[in-house]
């Protein structure tokens, strides 16, 4: 088989100047193809959900709501779990082994509502989207980081979402405009194309250095920097990542416990977690699943009718612009800003809806409800979804960095279980205003918190960022350290 060498020089005859960024950006898309593929198997619910539930299902008959269901519900749960065999995967086999998992997690997927239309079958696929769910949130976010450099890992960072709500969109569109085995057919060819040329990729410099492969390490890192010869740059960039794994090698080999017992990791993690809840608890999950039902219920007398399709392609339209315009500028303003001001964006889209529900009896402005909606879609995927994941993947070394990002996406994964099954609820009991209110709640405290206590990332060190993180006074005890 030919190396990746060999196969971008046939691809890219022409010289690449040295220092170029062609190499990662490269990489970083047949990195996040996997994420499309899972917004393949998000988008592919909304289409298929109105067909199979019709008297043309495919199936012969119509599936039950409660089918539709477990299908829905069942990837959030798988999550949890996979979430820690992806990362023991891309820990201890490789980052590239675990993206390839999820190519042919996603074939499979698709290979199997092929080959029958058995119920069961059916909810079986859609549990193995789970796997892919947590392999978009763990392994992809935490390959780009290491494989780019400082002042473009942000923008390649969100990638990962930038190809899901491309994924999610392109389902939409090819729902309404081909038939059910066609849909399956041309999903089912992209991740088969990918694991075939992805075969051809590096495996991440920071695991090679990790199983002592320093040769192999280096040359990765001069094929993706560009570089023609072991220069001082690709040199100090190794010592780098050495001396990172090194300072992990002195503790204990139970990471959680690791931790717990540090000052700095520990406050990191409170920084991840609270990111990764403020994510899922932003109200853009539900929106997204019950967009057809949010819609209705606020379009009652107003004359606005939008069908399910409709509604879907909307939304994914908006996510699409979302994440398109948070890579373009991401390192540009910086991670902090943008997550505060896509933080106070959703508390006041979900505070305003909140109210036109409240005040609905004297006949708001019907425009409302869909501005709102999309501009709470909008924030998710230009903040909250993609810098979450950038961000907890800068402020962890290669040691804890899967693992961390499995713990956060499993609680997430969680939350997103329970909130799915009382969100009806909740609603019938107390009204649509009072759960739109508490996410725009949630969504102002997070912007508070990271206000006040996460450290801007962007193109900094990985120790640079721990300084910020440590109180005044272990500042000073570090420097009296320094100085002796």
């Amino acid at each position: 088989m030919l190396g990746y060498s060999a196969v971008i020089n046939m691809t890219f005859p022409l010289a690449v100047p040295e220092g170029y960024k062609i190499n990662q950006i490269l990489c970083a898309i047949l990195i996040s193809i996997p994420a499309f593929s899972y917004g393949n198997s998000i988008g592919w619910m909304s289409p298929m959900t109105l067909l199979l539930q019709s008297q043309e299902s495919p199936k012969g008959v119509p599936l039950t709501d409660l089918e539709i269901s477990c299908m829905a519900s069942l990837p959030y749960i798988v999550c949890i779990p996979s979430t820690y065999l992806m990362a023991a995967i891309g820990d201890r086999y490789g980052r590239k082994l675990a993206l390839l998992t999820m190519s042919v997690t996603s074939a499979t997927i698709w290979l199997l509502k092929l080959c029958s239309m058995n119920i069961w079958v059916f909810i079986l696929a859609r549990m193995l989207v789970g796997i892919n769910m947590s392999g978009t949130c763990v392994t992809c976010p935490t390959y780009i980081k290491e494989i780019s450099d400082n002042d473009i890992r942000g923008a390649l960072g969100c990638w990962g979402t930038l190809f899901f709500t491309m994924g999610c969109l392109f389902s939409y569109i090819i729902g309404d405009l081909c038939s059910y085995r066609v849909i399956l057919l041309i999903l089912l060819t992209i991740p088969a194309l990918h694991f075939v040329i992805f075969l051809t990729m590096p495996e991440s410099p920071s695991y090679l250095l990790k199983k002592g492969k320093d040769e192999e390490a280096s040359k990765v890192l001069m094929w993706l920097r560009c570089r023609k010869q072991y220069d001082f740059s690709i040199k100090e960039e190794m010592d780098y990542m050495k001396q990172e794994q090194q300072r992990d090698d002195n503790q204990t080999a139970f990471l959680l416990k690791n931790i717990w017992k540090d000052n700095i990791l520990r406050r990191a993690f409170y920084i991840a977690l609270i990111a990764a809840m403020a994510r899922e608890l932003c109200g853009s999950v539900p929106i997204l699943i019950f967009a057809g039902d949010i819609f209705k219920m606020s379009s009652e007398g107003t004359g606005i009718v939008m069908s399910p399709n409709q509604n879907a392609m909307v939304l994914g339209a908006v996510q699409l612009l979302g994440a398109t315009l948070v890579s373009a500028i991401v390192e540009r303003f910086g991670r902090k800003p943008l997550l505060v001001a896509t933080c106070l964006l959703s508390a006041t889209s979900m505070c305003v809806l909140a109210s036109w529900f409240v005040f609905q009896n004297v006949h708001p402005p019907s425009w409302i409800p869909v501005l709102t909606l999309c501009i709470a879609v909008f924030c998710d995927s230009c903040g909250l979804l993609p810098i979450t994941l950038v961000l907890t993947s800068e402020i962890y070394s290669f040691k804890y960095r899967g693992t961390v990002l499995a713990t956060t996406m499993a609680l997430a994964s969680l939350v997103d279980f329970f909130q799915l099954i009382l969100f009806k609820f909740l609603i019938k009991v107390a009204n649509a205003c009072s759960a739109f209110y508490i996410y725009g709640v949630i969504s102002l405290l997070t912007a508070l918190y990271v206000l006040v206590k996460v450290p801007e990332t962007r193109n900094r060190k990985l120790e640079d960022i721990y300084y910020e993180m440590r109180t005044e006074a272990e500042k000073r005890q570090l420097e009296i350290r320094n100085s002796i």
